[in-house]
């Protein structure tokens, strides 16, 4: 697959920029939508986007995706192949204290790419869902054909309604369509307000921790690197079909304890954390497990890095770009 147009929706973000990064450095064109909202500080997007920002094969729309007219016009302009659709609110804290907020943007802004793809003859969509659809499953590990228990948070909600929208504009429209449940993803430009990054920052300035729970809760943690790889995998394999609409669990296929992803960090940093333990939050799963044998299957996806390694990758690039430097909102 050489040479090819993509739409990529929250090109600017952390899995955004790594994944135009790598299509650019593939030999495609990028086209890339981001608004530059100020859940956190807007400068970092920008920098995660500068050395590709005046590449001749990237075009960057600052515009949202609620912005039907804006979208349209994009689609209009360019001969567009594939749509990798990230842009979200993200974050299931925050989706409880603004839940219209995040319905407007994760579910309509999810509907007008889908419209927009239907009405300009765009064949081919990756969708990134979450993992948050399984709710507090208590079948462990999380596979694709599970029946999907109650979702605990607006967020869950969204990106569970956007995967029935999805659906149907298969069903009706025969776009294809491959629908990625991402694990949580870390690695270098993490969003700040994520656990690793934000557990890093506190630890090196010696600040403490807000520590939820017993630190027995488990989340299935999945490398950057290896999400890109698996997003890449899912477009060889959508390109290379007709009529196609399947659901992937992307995962690091390791369920790490709070506790644990605390110690690993302090092992890396050398420093120790102060924690501050506090209750358990409204809308926080238990636990995260992802069964990966169908992407492994059908994707040839395999995580290469491992938790231990990830960390370190990740404090490296921490202390590299961040060291004594404000990056809050």
């Amino acid at each position: 697959m050489t040479g090819k147009t993509f739409l990529v929706t929250g090109g600017a973000g952390f899995i955004g920029s790594h994944l135009c990064d790598t299509l650019i450095s593939e030999g495609h064109t990028v086209i890339s939508v981001d608004n530059f909202n100020d859940f956190y500080n807007p400068s970092i997007k920008r920098k995660n986007i500068a050395s590709i920002l005046n590449n001749k094969r990237f075009k960057l729309f600052e515009t949202d995706i609620r912005n039907k007219n804006e979208l349209d016009r994009i689609f209009q302009e360019y001969s567009i192949n594939v749509v990798i659709h990230i842009a979200a609110m993200a974050g299931v804290r925050p989706s409880i204290e603004q839940p219209l907020l995040y319905e407007e943007v994760n579910v309509k802004g999810t509907l007008n790419v889908l419209q927009c793809m239907q009405e300009h003859h765009v064949k081919n969509l990756v969708f990134a869902s979450s993992s948050s659809v399984y709710g507090n499953s208590e079948r462990v590990p999380f596979q694709e054909n599970d029946c999907l228990d109650p979702v605990i948070s607006p967020y869950a909600a969204t990106k569970k309604a956007s995967e029935e929208f999805c659906r149907v504009y298969h069903h009706l429209f025969h776009i294809n369509m491959v629908l990625l449940r991402f694990f949580t993803v870390y690695g270098p430009r993490q969003r700040p307000d994520l656990a690793i990054h934000k557990f890093t920052r506190l630890i090196m300035e010696g600040k403490p921790i807000p520590f939820y729970g017993d630190g027995t809760t488990k989340r299935d943690y999945a490398y950057i690197d290896d999400i890109i790889h698996g997003v890449l995998a899912s477009v060889n394999f959508i390109m290379e079909g007709k009529n196609i609409f399947e659901i992937f669990n992307l995962s690091g296929n390791r369920a790490v304890t709070l506790k644990e992803m605390v110690e690993r960090i302090e092992a890396v940093s050398g420093k120790k954390a102060n924690l501050n333990v506090l209750p358990m939050q409204p809308g926080d799963v238990v636990q995260t497990r992802a069964d990966i044998s169908k992407a492994e299957k059908m994707l040839g996806f395999h995580p290469d890095t491992s938790f231990e390694q990830g960390i370190a990758h990740f404090l490296k690039w921490y202390k590299e770009n961040h060291m004594g430097k404000t990056i809050r909102k």
